[in-house]
């Protein structure tokens, strides 16, 4: 950085171009813990750059995706704890990219905020980096905006995007899906970061004290509320070397009924067993507050299963066996049946 770069006309108009150096300052601890054998430039270029292990690869395929926290971070400020919500971008968008079979290479960052105060954006980066570390990919680049008279001082707003890659032949689509093929559930860790208009309704939670503690939750509501998505990377992976995974879906928004059908072929539907899902006591909270149909939660949240796979029912124990083994609580919630595209709960 310039160590003569400073304008007290732009530091008047509220952009302080010295707190952004600061900023980054602060963060490169964070990122390097991201590197990964690929990276070939530090933060601070005009451009991340990342070399791609290609050996043994047929015909390499990149796969992207990008996200942001969405209202969620509305929770982050009323708590003033910004060092987790960097997991759920980074979850939103490897969570997804997985889902064609992908293993994340590097991650982009965005940050706009109405006030650079660097102690926040640092905690917010290492947020992104720990959710990076978790994915195993790199922290390669990114960008802090300061954006005085747009944002609010105290707030700002937080999205990114992953960069995948899988050998073609190896992509995951739902072609082999066929009925009789088992469903397996990976649990969610909350809400994750979906819903949260109808979370921050319910609960009136900009005139709520989110800091006292639920018994039915075993800890406060706003704890419950701000834990970060669940990152599946690792355990996808190892259950893609032990068996073929036919289909997989990222539970978001739109719960079971917008996202499971996404991973099934024409002719095929999703048959989900309500006695097989275990649904933690923050959806049934939510639901009670808000005085919600359960059509409309399973429609809305992802009612505890935050990824769902397919696989031949000859492999669903053994699915559920490496799951485990890679720290997932995991289990067989239905199967697919003939019908169209749909999702039948019952």
């Amino acid at each position: 950085m310039a160590s003569n770069s400073h304008s007290e006309s732009y530091k008047a108009a509220g952009v302080d171009i010295t707190a952004g150096y600061e900023a980054v300052r602060l963060m490169k601890d964070h990122i390097a813990r991201t590197n990964t054998p690929g990276v070939l430039s530090g933060i601070g270029g005009f451009g991340g750059l990342f070399a791609p292990a290609l050996a043994g690869m047929k015909e390499p395929v990149l796969v992207s995706g990008t996200d942001g926290v969405g209202t969620k971070l509305k929770l982050a400020f009323l708590m003033d704890k910004h060092d987790t919500v960097g997991i759920d971008c980074v979850a939103m968008c490897v969570n997804d990219i997985i889902c064609a079979g992908a293993a994340p290479l590097f991650f982009l960052d965005y940050v706009a905020v109405g006030k650079n105060v660097p102690e926040r954006v640092a905690a917010i980066v290492s947020g992104v980096a720990e959710g990076c570390v978790q994915a195993g990919c790199a922290l390669i680049g990114g960008e802090t905006a300061e954006m005085p008279g747009f944002y609010p001082e105290d707030e700002y707003d937080l999205a990114g995007f992953a960069v995948g890659m899988v050998d073609k032949e190896k992509i995951i689509d739902n072609s082999a899906v066929k009925p009789g093929d088992a469903i397996i559930g990976l649990a969610s860790s909350g809400v994750h970061s979906n819903g949260f208009s109808l979370v921050r309704k319910v609960f009136d939670v900009e005139h709520s004290d989110l800091a006292i503690h639920r018994d039915e939750l075993g800890e406060s509501l706003g704890e419950a509320l701000l834990r970060p998505t669940k990152i599946y990377v690792k355990p996808m992976l190892a259950l893609m070397e032990a068996v073929t995974v036919k289909a997989v879906s990222h539970i978001t928004g739109g719960g079971f009924y917008e996202n499971i059908p996404r991973s099934l072929p024409q002719g095929c539907a999703a048959r989900i067993s309500l006695d097989r899902l275990a649904v933690p006591p923050l959806f049934r909270l939510i639901q009670k507050a808000g005085d919600i149909p359960e059509r409309d939660m399973f429609n809305t949240y992802n009612m505890g299963v935050g990824m769902s796979v397919v696989v031949d029912a000859a492999d669903a124990n053994r699915a559920v066996e490496v799951l485990r083994g890679a720290g997932e609580d995991a289990w067989i919630m239905g199967e697919v049946v003939a019908g169209e595209g749909g999702v039948i709960l019952r």
